[in-house]
């Protein structure tokens, strides 16, 4: 069971807000403000396994595109662990 499948099972009357195709990133939620939590190098990863970007490529589309997006109250939380 994936971590986003145990977030809507824990909280089965909350709705959140996704980043497309970013399910495998998701670490967490903020029970404070219902926003779900995104680990930044499981989203770099994904950017270089599944699109094909090198690792230059997927940093410079995670901050122009990902992080850099706001979407209102809901936006994830975009979580450095890039280390």
């Amino acid at each position: 069971m994936s971590m986003l499948d145990l977030i809507i099972e824990q909280n089965p009357e909350d709705t959140f807000l996704k980043a497309d195709g970013l399910d495998e990133a998701i670490i967490g939620y903020d029970d404070q403000t219902g926003r779900l939590i995104y680990s930044m190098s499981k989203i770099i990863n994904i950017l270089i396994e599944d699109d094909g970007m090198t690792e230059e490529e997927a940093l410079e589309h995670y901050y122009y595109n990902i992080h850099g997006g706001y979407v209102g109250e809901q936006t994830p939380i975009w979580c450095n662990d890039y280390f």
